[in-house]
This record gives C-alpha cells, sequence and structure tokens, in this order.
C-alpha cells in the first residue's frame, strides 16, 4: 500500500491555545512513531504575519491583535495552503474553529476535529450569545468549512449530542476520537526538580488549591474566585495557584474586592512537566466550568494522581466518570462546603486507584489509531 502524505493544519502559536497545540503535536507525534509505514505526517503550520500591529498607536492595543487573527485566519492561511496543494493527498484540521481552511481544501480529502461547538453559539443561540454580525459571518463560513469536510472527528459522545441535535453535521460523517494523556503526566513520585526556585518559594508548605486553563467566561473563573475566598476564610493560608489565562478586568476587580490577590499564584508558559508537578502537590484540582467540550485538565490531573472537584454537567461526568467529585454549576456554597471537607479529610474523595484507573482509558495512541484509520478508509 502507497504511503499517504497527510497534512495536520495546527494553530497559529500566537494565539496561545495551549489545548489545541498539545492535540496536534500529540497527534504529529504519534503518527511519526507509530504509523510511518503508511503515513507520511507533514506539520502545517506557517508565520503568523503582523500587519494591524505595526501600525503606529494603534498596534499595541488589543484591537490589532485581534485584526491580525483574523486576517491571518481568515486569509493568509488559505492562502498558504492553497499553493501546497498538490505536497499533500490528505488534511487533517486540528482545530474546528480553523474550518474555514477546509473551503480551499479539497473536500473528499479533509476532515477536521470538532471539540466542542462554542464557535457556534452565536449562530445557534443568538439570544444567549449576541455577537456583532462580522464575528457571525467568520462563525458561518467556519460551520460551512466544517460541514464540507469527509469525516469530522469529536471527543465524546456529549459532544455528538450537540452536533446532532443542532444538526451540524451528518452523522454518518462523525467519528469519536477520545482525547489522550502525554507522558509527563503521571502518579510516579513527585519531582520537585520540576518546579523553579522561585515557584516553591511561592509555595512553600501552603496548602493549594490549582486551575489549570484560560479564563474564557465558560470557565466560570467568577465561580472560582469567590469559592477561593470563601474556603481561605476558614483556611487562612490557603494559596490559589492559577495556570494560564489572563483576567479580565471583571476578574481583576473581583480579585481586588475580596482582597485574595496576595493568596493567587498566576503562572503562565508551563512546560508540562512543570504543570504534572503541580497536580501532584495539590490539595484539590477545581474545574468550575459551566460548558467544557471535554475537560482535558480532569483526565491530566487524575493521571498524576489528584483529586479533582468538578461542575455538574454532562461532558465532565462522561469523561471523568466515578473517579472525581461534582458539584452544582455556579452553586458557591456547595462548593465551597465540598472543597472545605475535602482539604479537612481528603479520604472522602474517590480513592487513588478509582482515579487513575480512570485516566487510564486515555490515550493518545488509541486517538491516533482512530484517526489514522480513518484517513486510510478515505483512500
Amino acid at each position: 500500500m502507497t504511503t499517504i502524505r497527510l497534512a495536520i493544519i495546527c494553530d497559529y502559536l500566537e494565539e496561545k491555545w495551549h489545548s489545541m497545540d498539545l492535540c496536534s503535536q500529540m497527534l504529529i507525534k504519534q503518527l511519526q512513531t507509530e504509523h510511518t509505514a503508511s503515513i507520511e505526517t507533514i506539520q502545517v503550520l506557517p508565520k503568523f504575519k503582523k500587519r494591524f500591529q505595526y501600525i503606529p498607536r494603534l498596534g499595541k492595543k488589543h484591537f490589532a491583535y485581534n485584526a491580525d487573527r483574523l486576517l491571518n485566519r481568515a486569509w493568509y492561511y488559505p492562502q498558504y495552503l492553497k499553493k501546497r496543494l498538490t505536497e499533500f493527498d490528505f488534511y487533517h484540521i486540528a482545530d474546528h474553529s480553523y474550518a474555514q481552511i477546509a473551503l480551499v481544501l479539497p473536500p473528499e480529502r479533509t476532515g477536521v476535529y470538532c471539540h466542542d461547538i462554542d464557535a457556534f453559539r452565536s449562530l445557534l443561540e443568538p439570544e444567549k450569545e449576541p455577537r456583532p454580525a462580522w464575528y457571525q459571518a467568520m462563525s458561518r463560513r467556519i460551520l460551512r468549512g466544517l460541514q464540507s469536510c469527509s469525516v469530522v472527528f469529536y471527543s465524546n459522545q456529549e459532544v455528538r449530542k450537540q452536533i446532532e441535535y443542532y444538526q451540524l453535521v451528518e452523522p454518518s460523517k462523525l467519528v469519536e476520537a477520545p482525547l489522550g494523556i502525554a507522558p509527563e503526566f503521571s502518579v510516579n513520585t513527585e519531582n520537585t526538580s520540576n518546579l523553579d526556585s522561585a515557584i516553591l518559594e511561592k509555595i512553600g508548605n501552603h496548602p493549594l488549591l490549582l486551575h489549570v486553563g484560560s479564563c474564557i467566561p465558560r470557565k466560570r473563573i467568577d465561580v472560582l474566585l469567590d469559592v477561593f475566598a470563601q474556603v481561605r476564610n476558614i483556611y487562612p493560608d490557603l494559596r490559589l495557584i492559577k495556570v494560564s489565562g489572563e483576567w479580565t478586568p471583571s476578574q481583576k476587580q473581583q480579585i481586588n474586592d475580596l482582597n485574595i490577590n496576595e493568596s493567587i499564584i498566576h503562572l503562565y508558559g508551563l512546560e508540562r512537566a512543570t504543570i504534572a508537578s503541580l497536580y501532584q502537590r495539590a490539595s484539590a484540582v477545581l474545574l468550575t466550568s459551566e460548558a467544557e467540550g471535554f475537560g482535558l485538565p480532569i483526565i491530566e490531573a487524575l493521571a498524576c494522581g489528584a483529586i479533582v472537584i468538578a461542575s455538574d454537567i454532562p461532558v465532565l461526568r462522561e469523561v471523568g466518570g466515578k473517579s472525581i467529585i461534582y458539584c452544582p454549576t455556579a452553586d458557591i456554597s456547595a462548593w465551597v462546603e465540598i472543597v472545605g471537607k475535602v482539604l479537612a479529610n481528603p479520604n472522602i474523595a474517590p480513592t487513588l486507584d478509582i482515579r487513575c484507573s480512570q485516566a487510564q482509558k486515555y490515550s493518545w495512541s488509541h486517538h491516533t489509531q482512530i484517526i489514522a484509520q480513518s484517513y486510510l478508509k478515505l483512500v
């Protein structure tokens, strides 16, 4: 059988969507390790071009960055690929929010991974998520690209239910390919060498609550901060470690109003091994989201043996099973009560064996095997 040339279309690194970068990196790594006999894997990642950011006075504003993002996604990236169509046999778009690129690719040879349906909320539920006309126009184009693909991968049954409920994609195109866990995340003996002296000094011997992820609205960082502030009243030495994400103005104001700034350790750009060490040290990992596509920090934390407390939403129930503790979404008092109980007695959480067993259900090798076989079937 002839080896096929598969292009993995990645997100611009400048956008700092770390979970999307991880998914494409692990897929490429596994393909190049386990599937070289049938697939030649080529990473596609053009240079991010700055145009608006070079305009005097305007360039340093956030608007200029967003304008460059839109220009690169909508124009430069598709044009880059149009010039290279003869170099690849098949195309895999690793992030569905880049699906507009599919409109310049041969649809019968293109697939996309749909992590969630957030990119289409303004079209599906405009009253709940109002957006300007230009944003909705871009969303329609992304959706057309998604619908044009021959195969659409998804991570769990809850995402599939949403896709089918809104009739976004023909069901026959859908293929489930659960995400996996990078090798750095394991329950091995804690390795403090992955934490530099500055982080260790900040952490000290304090009990820690940990949140890993962005600060976008669906993450409900407002709930996280309120819960932390109230639990800290009971445990004054408690610290909140926030990994990744930029505080919004309202979140900064909330932190000031709650007078918790000195008890928060905000860390950026960490290596996976460092995050693994933080999972291992944390008294509990919190995921306060009101919506998720998968909840990658859950299985990463479980793989490190961490106690996880998460919002009681269907997708997290599906991914976490009986291995994590659930709280009603945005119910501050319930969260405070449960977090306080875990800090007082960690043994009320599911056992370490249960936590690790759940994590072992997820593998990048299995994820990659499904995707590889799907493209080979298209041949």
